[in-house]
């Protein structure tokens, strides 16, 4: 039993530095366009981080997955002031989205809805693993593009010296684990956690614009 476990541990530990190396520590602009961007909400300065790209023409539309039912497009404004006309032409807002897997299958609704190719995907550098594991499962025709955001607690002291930071990687770690492993089944035919399609007018409720492309 106890050869059980410290095999266990080594397994885990070596996959956590494996997780660990997919992290980026510093923001990196993309190399390349794409036809649109998805920003998944739930970390500072995400939105403000996609709202630069699609300013500096890195895509055409940019969704913004995960919107609180309380917010809209002139709360995004209001803290993107400079940003206010980009906002106004080309941003639509998902408020369905309420984890990274719902986030997919909204992304992949609105992409195929445009006929969108590529797609940068914007969330923070240790939530980038899962999200990509949940979108290119969801969608495997679109090319993904990421661009992992960087928090200022993650550039000014190292993760291991922080509590809470740790905590965080474990507790993400842990659900991109289960998420690699559910997505593996779902490709061998056992969905063991189907999740219903969203509904149909999901992105036109509550839109940021008035137009589309």
């Amino acid at each position: 039993m106890v050869a059980a476990l410290a095999l266990g541990f080594l397994v885990a530990a070596i996959g956590f530095i494996g997780f660990l190396s997919q992290l980026r520590g510093a923001e990196i602009k993309p190399e390349r366009q794409a036809d649109g961007i998805v920003v998944l909400t739930g970390g500072s300065s995400r939105v403000s981080d996609a709202v630069e790209l699609l300013a500096s023409g890195y895509g055409r539309r940019l969704l913004i997955s995960g919107v609180h039912p309380t917010n809209d497009a002139n709360d995004i404004s209001r803290s993107l002031p400079e940003a206010r006309s980009f906002i106004a032409c080309c941003v639509d807002l998902d408020y369905s989205a309420i984890n990274t897997r719902s986030n997919a299958a909204q992304t992949r609704r609105w992409a195929h809805e445009r006929g969108f190719k590529s797609v940068i995907v914007v969330t923070s550098n240790y939530h980038m693993p899962r999200a990509i594991v949940e979108l290119s499962h969801a969608m495997p025709d679109i090319d993904l593009i990421p661009y992992a955001v960087v928090g200022e607690r993650w550039r000014d002291e190292p993760w291991w010296t922080s509590g809470p930071t740790l905590r965080l990687l474990l507790s993400e770690y842990a659900k991109y684990v289960a998420a690699e492993v559910r997505v593996r089944l779902a490709d061998l035919g056992l969905d063991l956690a189907p999740e219903g399609e969203p509904p149909s007018g999901a992105l036109a409720h509550r839109p940021a614009t008035a137009q589309a492309n």
